[in-house]
């Protein structure tokens, strides 16, 4: 769930704050990206070094002396979710009142993303009315919290206040993101079409489906409505709809039926390009000598949903074998919004394997290469694209 997640991680000064380096590299071992930021007190606790070495980046200390001239705000658009850990009874009252003297607090309001709370202090402090107001406060704002929990806090005593553990709070961070596609209807295509020669035979592909059925999958446990068109066999999962097909004809009808009431689309099928342009009634047989077949073209599903008005926010995939430079011209033709290329023909890439190293085309043909990852982390990784480039458009279909 939080592979290629892009996680602010604040850490405020409190004993606890040993923690947020455990907490780091637990966040790292699920597959996101890190950065961490630190308010003066933190660093009493906790070595800047420590964070930069498990994130591989320096931890933003200040706002001032940085070559970024607004380094808050860049930080806070980066974010796909900022998690505190330990937060003070200070830190929750900074942020409760919109205070933003420094760099952690200054983040915190620079930033759209969901915001998790891992409170840390002496139980006085916890149940003080003036720190349950800055609670209450920022879970009116939309602020989620884990913890405390009860348990040996600094100075020998033992009560509610101390931090929730790290894979608490990552597991919490999880399920806070596990909704960030509620109300989008998806439609994803899978498999590879089949095109019948005779009742026996036909030309087809490769394609197991494991794609599109991993996209299909993510979707739908980060709460989106999910149609799926596939000719492969399905995933077994809540929230998805299934439509099973054969031909290119039949996904054709079937997508363009869907999309049209979808907000984004996404064609990872591995549909034939040409079919028979007559099925034989019988089956042809060796007897008979080769048999004479012609090919006219199947339908360009991906073109017929580009074209539609108004379209949904369209993902288009393309199977090559050595360059992709005909996904990048693909990428500018068909009118995407995005296009993923892949080397059927690299090891660990190709048709039914449950890796993919694939690379990220836009139509002006700026691309982005990922490393090899299994097909969940790359679906995974497609949404968190996808669910920026429409936050970024402004995007309300």
């Amino acid at each position: 769930m939080l592979s290629g997640r892009h996680i602010v991680l604040g850490v405020s000064g409190g004993v606890a704050a040993y923690k947020a380096a455990y907490l780091a590299r637990r966040l790292v071992e699920s597959g996101a990206e890190v950065k961490a930021v630190m308010t003066p007190s933190a660093v009493e606790f906790l070595g800047p070094q420590t964070l930069a070495a498990i994130c591989g980046v320096e931890p933003l200390l200040d706002l001032f002396g940085q070559s970024d001239v607004s380094p808050h705000t860049t930080l806070g658009r980066w974010a796909d979710a900022v998690v505190i850990a330990p937060a003070t009874a200070a830190t929750l009252s900074r942020l409760a009142n919109g205070l933003s003297e420094g760099a952690l607090a200054a983040t915190v309001l620079a930033t759209d993303a969901p915001l998790l709370v891992a409170p840390a202090m002496h139980t006085e402090m916890w149940q003080h009315p003036a720190t349950q107001r800055s609670v209450a406060t920022l879970a009116d704002d939309g602020c989620a919290f884990v913890g405390p929990v009860s348990g040996a806090l600094a100075g020998g005593d033992v009560g509610l206040g101390r931090m929730a553990e790290p894979d608490d709070i990552v597991a919490a961070l999880a399920g806070l993101l596990a909704g960030d596609l509620e109300g989008w209807h998806v439609l994803v295509s899978a498999g590879g079409t089949r095109e019948p020669i005779d009742p026996v035979r036909y030309i087809g592909n490769r394609s197991s489906g494991k794609m599109g059925n991993a996209l299909a999958v993510a979707a739908a446990r980060r709460g989106a409505e999910v149609t799926l068109v596939t000719s492969a066999t399905p995933p077994e999962v809540a929230g998805v709809r299934v439509v099973v097909v054969e031909t290119a004809e039949q996904m054709a009808t079937a997508v363009w039926s869907a999309a049209e009431h979808t907000d984004v689309a996404v064609l990872a099928a591995a549909v034939a390009d040409f079919r028979p342009a007559g099925m034989a009634a019988g089956k042809l047989r060796r007897a008979e000598g080769p048999p004479q077949i012609v090919l006219e073209p199947t339908p360009d599903i991906l073109a017929g949903v580009a074209a539609m008005e108004p379209r949904p926010f369209l993902v288009g995939f393309a199977a090559e074998t050595g360059s992709l430079d005909a996904a990048v011209d693909k990428a500018r033709r068909k009118g995407v919004d995005l296009l993923v290329g892949n080397d059927v023909s690299r090891t660990g890439s190709g048709f039914g394997t449950a890796t993919n190293e694939v690379t990220l085309i836009t139509p002006d043909g700026v691309t982005d290469a990922w490393p090899l990852l299994t097909k969940d982390e790359v679906a995974d990784r497609l949404w968190d694209e996808v669910r920026r480039m429409r936050t970024e458009r402004g995007d309300s279909r």
